[in-house]
């Protein structure tokens, strides 16, 4: 009876082994008649979970042996690839995407009255009595502009209003220095653009990075992604992506990530 019961162990940890064995990162490129594919769908039919190739038709996904991956491009047919043995002992699917063609709807020329000679179709083509009216009005060929007229004289005398935006301008003393009027205006503007790259830059991010990269890589959960990137943002992550150095920026927030983790853990305990 021990025996039989050590032999069903054995089976059973031995299948959980292969089945984890199994579970492995897939990588690939993506590439079609005229070069690299790229912002193309890899979605995992089985487990439901995708992502997408980057710049350089690159892709990573986790898979199985087993599973059914789908490849889908707006400008490409779907394409459909099951993992097997010989991609699970390599690691690498490359695959080859087709162009779709769009088929336009049948094109009827109907017959018409015209004889093909400029000179004889212009006579029958009907008067456009709007578009006459309106050039007439426009047309400004006869109006002498030299002439001056009474709406036309400006008093030399008047000085037109000056709005000063300066609040500090009106205590100035003599020798003071020459007020900018908009400065405070430009800075108000500055702080706007400010403030709504703010408000975008988690969007932003998450758009650049894709949800497998948090998710996947950094292990961060689906509802902490802005508590992660709001967590991180003293140590300069939005300067950082202003000035398109994503290397350092992927590396302080893997670097992050492992830290932050242990925050919300401790904190939910």
């Amino acid at each position: 009876m021990k025996t039989k019961l050590f032999l069903i162990y054995l089976i059973i940890s031995s299948t959980t082994l292969i089945a984890q064995k199994n579970k492995f990162w897939l990588y690939g490129k993506l590439k079609d008649s005229v070069g690299i594919v790229k912002n193309a769908n890899i979605i995992n039919l089985k487990t439901n979970k995708g992502t997408f190739s980057n710049d350089f038709g690159d892709y990573k996904i986790v898979v199985s042996v087993g599973d059914t991956l789908q490849f889908s491009s707006v400008q490409h047919k779907t394409i459909y690839r099951i993992v097997n043995n010989f991609i699970y002992r390599s690691e690498v699917l490359d695959v080859f995407m087709i162009s779709s063609r769009y088929e336009l709807d049948e094109l009827v020329l109907k017959r018409n009255d015209l004889d093909g000679f400029l000179s004889l179709d212009l006579k029958k083509t009907p008067e456009d009595r709007r578009a006459k009216a309106l050039k007439k009005t426009m047309n400004f060929s006869n109006v002498n502009m030299n002439v001056i007229y009474n709406g036309d004289y400006i008093d030399q005398r008047v000085r037109p209003p000056m709005n000063n935006v300066d609040p500090i301008a009106m205590f100035a003393g003599a020798g003071g220095g020459i007020s900018i009027p908009f400065k405070y205006s430009e800075r108000l503007w500055a702080l706007r653009r400010d403030l709504e790259f703010r408000q975008k830059f988690p969007t932003m991010l998450l758009s650049e990075f894709g949800e497998p990269f948090f998710e996947n890589d950094l292990k961060i959960p689906r509802d902490k992604y802005y508590s992660f990137l709001e967590y991180c943002n003293p140590l300069g992550i939005e300067n950082l992506f202003k000035q398109n150095r994503k290397i350092e920026l992927i590396n302080v927030l893997k670097k992050e990530s492992y830290a932050y983790l242990l925050f919300i853990n401790k904190k939910e305990d």
